[in-house]
């Protein structure tokens, strides 16, 4: 799939107006997380690599390998995360069915931290990519009520 074909420039995070949001990673092995989240996250390749697009659910999850920096990130270095325990920043991903999803996910071979959580305004639970990044994959249930999320000290 080198080419962009008219057939997937639709699929392409290119807007007409306005803007859209996309996340990009840093990735070690642009294979290993293409297929990480075309087939965990159901999403579609839409460029192989240079970079790697990936189309989930309404988004766009873009990929390259790390490296130096260019001329338009001069003092930019780019590379995957260093210590997973320490977090600056991760995905969010919101679905209709969180018990489905654990279950769907798991058995294509994704690893959670733990099973999904009732934190009341919502479940919630948490996955790495193969890079180590955490991806918070949460369902609406409390909030949608009013309720909101417990903190850490509540039961």
């Amino acid at each position: 799939m080198s080419d962009v074909t008219s057939a997937m420039a639709g699929d392409l995070p290119a807007p007409v107006e306005g803007l859209l949001l996309t996340h990009f990673l840093t990735v070690g092995d642009v294979p290993r997380s293409r297929a990480f989240y075309a087939d965990i996250l159901s999403g579609t390749v839409v460029l192989e690599e240079n970079p790697c697009i990936v189309k989930v659910a309404n988004s766009w999850i873009i990929m390259n390998p790390g490296g130096g920096p260019t001329d338009d990130k001069p003092d930019v270095v780019l590379r995957t995360p260093e210590d997973p325990g320490t977090v600056s920043s991760f995905l969010n991903v919101r679905v209709a069915d969180i018990r489905d999803f654990y279950a769907t996910a798991s058995a294509r071979g994704a690893e959670f931290l733990t099973p999904p959580i009732d934190r009341r305004a919502e479940l919630r639970c948490y996955m790495r990519d193969p890079d180590g990044y955490l991806i918070e994959v949460g369902q609406a249930t409390g909030m949608l009520r009013g309720i909101l999320a417990r903190t850490d000290t509540e039961p």
